[in-house]
């Protein structure tokens, strides 16, 4: 696995992230809210305890990336985090569709790749790794414009994590896989929110990203 003994682990995102974990800061014991990040936490320590890997949970729902830049800072700098998780898009996409008249609202690609981007740059140098998670739309119809949308941002996450040797988790990918199978309202009533299942699906693609071992030992 990427992480090393004693490294602490940064989340920050929207409301996907969230998930109702404490504030001002998710950090220990039933603080870590009830969604992927908690998940990829009990799992961490379930299966590698040793590592003691300190896992800090800063998502806000209803956040975009122009929020985080507003809160980074506070939010990543200031937790000086070893190892730093983004996923962030979903708003920005979002609110173009659920409030097309409120355009102030509004995050269009140009900002999200060059806000992005900006704080990668800003932090990449102090953090030994980073993950930046794409955002997604639960959704199998490319067709769909909401999707269609959610997909160029999820390229643009592509692109920046290649510019800067970070691990990129296809979140959309993901779902995709288990949309072969099922109807997305099985996993998320608004095709953004998920239950348990999705948010095991995150957690899991995150663990494959950063190389966890499922089986250790084996």
């Amino acid at each position: 696995m990427k992480l090393s003994e004693g490294e602490r682990l940064v989340f920050i995102g929207d409301s996907i992230t969230d998930c109702g974990r404490r504030q001002p800061v998710g950090d220990g014991r039933d603080a870590l809210g009830n969604g992927y990040v908690a998940l990829v936490q009990a799992l961490l320590t379930a299966t590698d305890a040793g590592r003691r890997i300190r896992v800090i949970n800063v998502g806000t729902s209803g956040n975009t990336v122009r929020d985080l830049k507003g809160r980074w800072q506070r939010d990543v700098v200031d937790l000086r985090p070893d190892w730093l998780s983004i996923m962030i898009g979903i708003n920005d996409v979002w609110r173009q569709f659920d409030q097309p008249l409120l355009t102030e609202s509004h995050v269009y690609i140009a900002e999200y790749e060059a806000t992005l981007r900006e704080l990668v740059e800003r932090t990449r140098p102090a953090l030994r790794g980073l993950v930046l998670m794409t955002p997604y739309y639960i959704e199998p119809s490319r067709d769909d414009a909401m999707r269609a949308a959610m997909d160029r941002y999820g390229a643009v996450v592509r692109r920046v994590a290649a510019d800067h040797r970070a691990v990129c988790v296809d979140t959309q990918a993901a779902f995709d896989a288990v949309l072969q199978h099922l109807y997305p309202g099985a996993l998320a009533g608004d095709r953004v929110h998920p239950g348990t299942a999705g948010h095991m699906i995150l957690a899991r693609a995150f663990l494959d990203g950063i190389g966890f071992q499922w089986h250790p030992g084996a």
